[in-house]
């Protein structure tokens, strides 16, 4: 046998790599308990000293984001103890540190309350312009939007023949949306792909069960169930851009991705927005793309969706800032978008908004974080979602693209 100076090389290239592998495998299982113990503690400046000793260079990738976005949350974890004990009432000072808790370290409430307020107008100037343009152009666009959602003509019958349509039709749109994410997507695992829009049992809706998703894996198809049980509440128009959201390109792209690099949960505690920011911006996006040009209705269905998502932030922010009742929010949520999201009467919203305050404006924030850096790198083809799953706001150019 004849040894090269290639393959010596090779050789010393294969066991430099891997002894850079084992490295990081045991940097990463150290770290492991320091997070568990975070998640769990009651000190958290005595575990961000800890974990601060921890060179993020030695870990894998994903390793990496558990490590520092634990650090990120753990240190506002911090702040929250020192300035507001013993759980404190709600103040502007209370609630920037919950918002930075868990989106970035530089979150604004007021500047992400005018961002929000001006995605508001910009959807609804949109939205009023197309009515306007289908003969619809009395009342407010929320009175126009709940008269559109009583419309029979677009309607679905409430018996097998109904369901079974919507969800045909819920698939054709999901080809399509296949086709656009396969061009969009290049890196993306082909397992993403495989995925299908499916009746739910007949079990699961006298159960009362919500639509749900079975994730798509390396050796399992993936599906949506969708929850038709009140199908007289969608009319077809509004489910095109429910495909985006929970399909493709949006969370079947995004959670299997992270489900396989199995994040700590500290991650998920301190960046919680960032899966359905990913969703809202695959609503989003297609808007950019023209995908709806041809089909207005539709494009009012997904503009629809897009201020519930927006709205719904709008009023977390006024609830613990402006001084808002729900009385209030309930209100201001009827003009300015009619009907509520199928899944969140306007009061079942309020009291999760009442619950956890920031989790909305999360999302939101996660959201326009996405649509800025996809349209700032013109598109996913210089810009794929993080390998390891989610991150921080603040983190976002640093690990994708």
């Amino acid at each position: 046998m004849i040894v090269t100076r290639r393959s010596v090389l090779a050789g010393a290239g294969a066991v430099i790599l891997s002894s850079g592998a084992r490295a990081q495998l045991g940097a990463d299982a150290a770290l492991r308990p320091l997070l568990d113990a975070a998640a769990t503690t009651d000190a958290p400046a005595d575990m961000v000293d800890r974990l601060s000793r921890i060179d993020p260079a030695s870990l894998s990738p994903s390793a990496r984001a558990d490590l520092i976005t634990a650090l990120s949350g753990l240190r506002i974890d911090v702040q929250l103890a020192d300035r507001f004990p013993n759980g404190a009432a709600m103040s502007a000072g209370r609630y920037r540190l919950l918002l930075r808790r868990i989106t970035s370290d530089d979150a604004d409430p007021g500047a992400v309350m005018r961002r929000l307020a001006a995605e508001r107008r910009a959807l609804t100037d949109r939205a009023d312009r197309l009515m306007k343009r289908l003969g619809r152009a009395t009342g407010t666009v929320g009175a126009r939007y709940s008269a559109m959602w009583s419309d029979p003509a677009w309607l679905y019958s409430d018996d097998d023949a109904g369901r079974d349509r919507a969800v045909a039709e819920m698939n054709r749109t999901l080809a399509a949306a296949r086709l656009q994410a396969l061009r969009d997507y290049p890196g993306i695992p082909a397992y993403c792909f495989d995925v299908s829009v499916r009746r739910m049992s007949a079990a699961d809706e006298a159960a009362g069960r919500g639509g749900y998703r079975d994730l798509p894996t390396a050796t399992m198809a993936g599906a949506y169930v969708v929850d038709l049980k009140h199908i007289r509440r969608r009319p077809g128009w509004t489910l095109p851009s429910v495909v985006r959201h929970e399909t493709l390109p949006g969370h079947m792209i995004q959670l299997p991705i992270e489900g396989s690099a199995a994040p700590h949960p500290l991650r998920l505690r301190y960046a919680p927005g960032f899966a359905e920011g990913w969703a809202n911006h695959a609503e989003r996006i297609a808007l950019v793309q023209g995908v709806y040009a041809s089909d207005p209705m539709a494009e009012l269905g997904c503009l629809h969706w897009l201020l519930f998502r927006v709205n719904r932030a709008l009023v977390d922010l006024h609830i613990h800032l402006s001084g808002w009742s729900r009385a209030d929010a309930v209100r201001r949520l009827v003009e300015w978008q009619g009907e509520p999201a199928y899944f969140a009467p306007f009061d079942v919203d309020i009291d999760r908004i009442v619950k956890d305050p920031g989790a909305r404006v999360a999302e939101a924030v996660a959201w326009f974080a996405l649509d800025d850096l996809w349209l700032q790198k013109g598109g996913w083809d210089a810009l794929q979602p993080p390998p390891f799953g989610r991150v921080r706001n603040d983190r976002l150019a640093n690990w994708m693209g």
